[in-house]
This record gives structure tokens, C-alpha cells and sequence, in this order.
């Protein structure tokens, strides 16, 4: 059994990097251990994907990452009847394959799914951790090494796509936010090479144009657009064309908008 610890660490070169905030990874360690489902919130871009990557590799784990949208239906999941040289053959889908085999099972962004998704997660997020097939007959019994992850993010959330109270209430949860701002300049400077001086105006701007989500813009932008910026900025770009592209066009259409978020980049950034 892999031993708890209090922090994550990049051991080796094939586990992505992550920096925690908190006791998120000693939390995952006890959900896996505890064959407990685990829920992840929080705005797009802050490391909820990353994470999860992170702890799958440092538990020696498979992980499986479906990004789930409107058309996802639970036979996108669990599996369908397929033509293969002429014979009619049951092809197993993601979730199917992790419950057989072990891992970890990632449905990033849960709630585009569509309504099914949820039926066929219930049976897997209880004591029974069973996934049952109802084509083949089947009723899979998940293996200890079998995790469920999900993420959503709160914001984006309305009446016609929101998670349950009744399905939040049978997972562990845990939320994410964009860190605190000396440790996502250095996040951002180790992920883009940038130096952390170079990098600290950039996560000003950011933090700034977070504070305008919900009136002119629908998100703020996210650690990953830094590090998209800062990557530009450090191949030679210049910084007013790097944030254009990365902190600015992303994140509206609006030409009224993006003047006025140009300004404030311009005020930030001198």
C-alpha cells in the first residue's frame, strides 16, 4: 500500500508537476485508499486536470481521461455493440475499462454530459462500486484499484446543467481556486521557462482581469492561458502581442470589450 504523505513532489520525471495548495493530495491518497469517489470544483484552468494526472502517475496508476460534452451519452461510457468483419462484438468504453482493469476513471467537466451519465455513475459511487451492463447482462464489481474522478466547473453551472445534490452528496469533494499569487508566478515560470520577474506583472494582469468575471467577461483568465503567454513571451514574442493573443482574444469576441481589457493590460503592464 502506497504510504500517505503531506505534500506532492515531482519523484520522478514521468510525474507531471504539481504544487499543492493544501492537503488535496493527502486527500486523494486516503479517497483511493478508502475506494471513495472524488469530486473536484473549481474554475477552468486552475490545475484540476493536472492534479489528477499528478496523483495517477505517483500512485502508479493507469489513468483514463474522458472530456465529457453535450453529445456524451452513457453508451460513450460504458460500451456498444459494434460491426467488426462482418460479426456484431461488444466493444467496452472507457469507464468499462477502468472498472475491469483498475485506474483511474477521469470525466473531466461531468456536467455537459448528458442526463444517463449520472444513472450509470450512481451504482459505481456507493457501497456496491458495481457498474452494470445492461446490454450484455454483465455486472461488473470494481477492483480496489478502481478510482472515479469527476470535475465541474461551478461557474458555468444553470438550471439545465447542474450537478445534483443527490449525485454531489455520494462523492468526496474538493475545490480548486487559482493559487496564490507568489506560488502561481512560480508554477508559471517553471512551466514556461520565463523568469519569475517577467512572470509576475503577467499574473498581476491576470488576477486583475479575474476580478471583471461575471461582468465583462464569462471567465477570468486561467493559469494555463499564463503559461501559454509567458511561453510566447519567452520564444522572443513581445509582451503587448503575448497577451493579446493569450490573456485578451481568449477570452471574448466582443471588440468593445476587448478595447477596454487592452487598457487595463496596458495599465497593469507598463
Amino acid at each position: 500500500m502506497t504510504k500517505l504523505t503531506n505534500r506532492c513532489e515531482q519523484v520522478s520525471l514521468d510525474i507531471p508537476p504539481y504544487i499543492p495548495s493544501g492537503e488535496e493530495c493527502r486527500l486523494f491518497e486516503m479517497a483511493w485508499m478508502r475506494q471513495l469517489p472524488l469530486l473536484l470544483k473549481g474554475p477552468t484552468g486552475c490545475g484540476k486536470t493536472r492534479f489528477v494526472s499528478h496523483m495517477a502517475a505517483r500512485l502508479g496508476l493507469p489513468l483514463s481521461t474522458v472530456s465529457c460534452h453535450d453529445d456524451l451519452a452513457a453508451a460513450d461510457l460504458t460500451g456498444r455493440y459494434l460491426l467488426k468483419g462482418g460479426d456484431t462484438v461488444w466493444v467496452d468504453g472507457p469507464l468499462t475499462r477502468a472498472v475491469r482493469d483498475g485506474g483511474v476513471c477521469y470525466l473531466d467537466e461531468v456536467v455537459e454530459a448528458r442526463k444517463d451519465v449520472a444513472v450509470v455513475l450512481h451504482p459505481l459511487t456507493d457501497d456496491r462500486r458495481i457498474l452494470p451492463l445492461d446490454r450484455t447482462g454483465e455486472e461488473i464489481a470494481a477492483p480496489p484499484g478502481f478510482m472515479l474522478v469527476v470535475s465541474y466547473n461551478p461557474g458555468y453551472q444553470n438550471i439545465l446543467k447542474a450537478l445534483k445534490p443527490s449525485t454531489k452528496q455520494r462523492f468526496v469533494s474538493i475545490e480548486f481556486d487559482f493559487l496564490p499569487k507568489a506560488q502561481e508566478i512560480a508554477v508559471v515560470s517553471v512551466e514556461s521557462g520565463l523568469d519569475e520577474a517577467r512572470v509576475a506583472p503577467l499574473v498581476d494582469l491576470a488576477r486583475r482581469l479575474r476580478s471583471l468575471r461575471g461582468h465583462d467577461i464569462e471567465e477570468g483568465v486561467s493559469t494555463r492561458l499564463l503559461v501559454y503567454c509567458a511561453c510566447l513571451i519567452d520564444s522572443g514574442m513581445s509582451v503587448k502581442d503575448a497577451v493579446r493573443a493569450a490573456m485578451i482574444e481568449p477570452l471574448t469576441d466582443d471588440p468593445d470589450v476587448k478595447t477596454a481589457l487592452v487598457e487595463v493590460a496596458n495599465a497593469v503592464i507598463a
